[in-house]
């Protein structure tokens, strides 16, 4: 069973669909003591990190989620969900967030000609930098982003796939147990159902050491 967690900022039921495509049960909660019996987390996440920051802290979800992330279950950030697994942002002044991996969330600049539109939105190719679970048997393909933000001064060991939006944009991240992707997969077609399913086949090897 993987669990979605549901803190009232997640794109919940493009996130369940895919899973239910997949055919992997799930279920969607907010209560640290059910997510706590899942094999498997995601963080999904749309609107703004001080906002959802704010919502977990509310529900405890941001301690229950780093330990959680401890016991070395695998973990997934999706868009927002992403952005919170780093230390901070400085979207609408500076927010701390989970703290799970290194690096600092930054507004996407504008082109100055005009060309680079913020929210980057729309698809872009990924660019793999090194092998990971997540990454099996995916193409370099295009997928989907809807953002304004995006991590800077991160640990370049967590990088695993890029974009060029203007800039370089990390698009999947990993460290350990802990991976983030800043598009979203369960609208990027094949590449990122493919995505998705790496991430589960991630939960049941990780079920297995544990």
């Amino acid at each position: 069973m993987i669990g979605i967690v549901d803190y009232g900022m997640g794109n919940l039921f493009s996130v369940s669909k895919a899973l239910e495509r997949l055919g992997i049960p799930y279920v969607i909660s907010e209560s640290p003591e059910e997510l706590n019996e899942t094999k498997g987390l995601i963080l999904p996440g749309v609107g703004s990190f001080r906002d959802a920051m704010a919502l977990l802290k509310e529900k405890k979800l941001d301690d229950f989620l780093y330990t959680y992330a401890e016991s070395g279950r695998p973990l997934l950030g999706i868009c927002l969900g992403m952005q919170l697994l780093f230390q901070e942002s400085e979207e609408n002044g500076r927010t701390e967030g989970l703290g799970l991996l290194k690096g600092r969330v930054t507004r996407i600049p504008a082109g100055a000609d005009g060309k680079m539109k913020v929210p980057h939105m729309g698809w872009n190719a990924l660019s793999f930098h090194k092998e990971s679970p997540v990454l099996d048997g995916a193409e370099e393909g295009y997928v989907y982003f809807v953002h304004s933000y995006y991590v800077t001064e991160m640990d370049e060991e967590s990088l695993l796939a890029s974009t060029v939006y203007g800039v370089g944009i990390p698009a999947v991240v990993g460290k350990n147990n802990v991976f983030g992707m800043q598009f979203h997969p369960e609208k990027s077609g094949a590449v990122g159902m493919q995505l998705l399913t790496n991430f589960t086949k991630a939960m049941e090897q990780s079920e297995e050491i544990l």
